[in-house]
């Protein structure tokens, strides 16, 4: 049943057709895949795509993602259809020209890290932030499968990026939630209670305002939740307007059905409603600082300095632009954005991923990393590829035993419908696994698998 409170209060709004409503959460949540488009140029056994982004399909039902390794290889995302308009804020409002810095402030498991990071310009780059631990570990997991190489993960509270003042053009704010539009699924409404929905309120006022001065003059806010509920949506950009300089900024919706476009005193918002749209709940607004100035690099605190004297050979393990590799130990990482950026992003947050981390040298020899092979930018030529059957890639995954038929003894990168999984250590008559111990797969196979795209 949904909350007697829940179910009095959406018929007090306005927008909000609330029988249309209850009858579209009494049914089954739609599923929906975003494609890597750098992993993924094949013809795809998809057709019906979500309307707002080009790379968002609908399946017809659930599919099971953990025996598929097109998914532990990042060709695909499985991210909820409503929430993939973030997208498309971000293609309206930061341009396609120059680059940007962006922070993806509450972003764990990572669906619009990932997502936004395939549209970012050349030249630009993310820290996707998630402040707890192990949440902040699945977001790393998440966007090294993704492979673009351009995102900073971090483990930070909000109030830390008060220390970076003007530094990013774009702060991207999925703020935790009551989770109304997710009332599809019993345990949302089971967790929901209308204390529960003002301690939200609250939490979400403390975020955007910790993180305010780390956005420069002019820079942008994507402002989304996945509630219904005013207090938690538009009310507080009406809030955050009331007392900080900023302005709302229209988005151009006219492509799509189904959008409800709310305006409360003058401020434009976005609303998807379940039976309106083929979607979960949720909610976005765009907001335009117009105070402050840009980041100063004069009297910023600056971390240690990196040695940028890299084995020219372990350069070109990636292809284009290798400017930003560095050793840090024994270990060689191409950074997501310049060394100047990094060593002050460094300085003020704790950093969980840097970019793609390309492997170790020990006692001399370089031991390419699995971050290596999940990275739209790896230069396969410069390994011995297999391409191994559904059968050997979940035997791989599983980290059971697998060794590759008539390959020669070395490093090899093992390959699904010629898509990187990760690297083994062939010594004859058997093999070491370079797949990530705790990624490993534990689901026993089943027989009657279908590929998904």
């Amino acid at each position: 049943m949904l909350p007697i409170e829940f179910i009095e209060r959406i018929k007090t709004q306005k927008s909000i057709d609330p029988e249309s409503l209850i009858r579209a959460l009494d049914t089954t949540a739609p599923v929906s895949i975003r494609i890597n488009n750098k992993k993924w140029t094949e013809p795809l056994l998809l057709n019906d795509r979500v309307p707002w982004d080009n790379n968002g399909f609908y399946l017809p039902q659930r599919p099971l993602y953990t025996l598929d390794p097109l998914y532990h290889a990042g060709v695909y995302y499985p991210q909820e259809a409503s929430g993939m308009f973030t997208g498309e804020a971000f293609r309206q409002t930061a341009g396609c020209d120059n680059p940007v810095r962006v922070l993806d402030l509450c972003a764990a498991p990572g669906g619009k890290s990932t997502h936004i990071s395939s549209l970012l310009p050349e030249g630009s780059f993310m820290v996707a932030n998630e402040v707890i631990r192990t949440r902040s570990a699945i977001l790393a997991e998440n966007v090294t499968k993704w492979g673009m190489g351009n995102t900073i993960v971090t483990q930070n509270d909000p109030s830390a990026f008060a220390s970076l003042p003007g530094f990013f053009d774009m702060v991207i704010i999925d703020a935790p939630c009551s989770g109304e539009g997710m009332f599809r699924d019993a345990t949302a409404r089971e967790e929901w209670s209308p204390a529960n929905t003002q301690l939200c309120c609250e939490r979400q006022r403390r975020i955007l305002m910790d993180v305010w001065p780390a956005l420069k003059n002019n820079g942008i806010i994507i402002y989304s939740t996945c509630t219904f509920n005013p207090a938690e949506n538009e009310q507080n950009i009406e809030w955050l307007i009331e007392n900080n300089k900023a302005g709302s900024v229209q988005l151009d919706i006219s492509r799509f059905d189904g959008i409800t476009t709310l305006e409360n005193n003058g401020i434009i918002s976005y609303a998807f409603y379940p039976g309106k749209v083929r979607g979960e709940g949720f909610f976005l607004s765009v907001l335009k600082k117009n105070e402050g100035g840009e980041f100063s690099y004069a009297g910023a605190k600056r971390g240690k300095n990196h040695s940028a004297r890299v084995d020219p050979q372990i350069k070109n393990m990636l292809t284009g632009n290798n400017e930003n590799i560095f050793l840090s130990g024994n270990r060689a990482i191409a950074a997501a954005c310049g060394l100047k950026d990094y060593e002050t992003l460094a300085s003020a947050l704790n950093i969980i991923k840097a970019g793609t981390m390309l492997g170790e040298i020990i006692h001399g020899k370089f031991i390419p990393s699995h971050d290596l092979a999940m990275s739209t930018n790896i230069d396969i030529e410069k390994w011995p590829v297999y391409n191994a059957t559904w059968d050997e890639a979940v035997d791989y995954l599983r980290m059971a035993d697998f060794l590759p038929r008539e390959a020669e003894p070395g490093r090899i990168l093992i390959c699904y419908r010629n898509v990187p999984l990760g690297f083994i250590n062939h010594l004859g008559k058997r093999a070491n696994n370079g797949y990530p111990q705790g990624w490993r797969i534990r689901m026993e196979k089943r027989n009657n698998f279908e590929d998904i795209i």
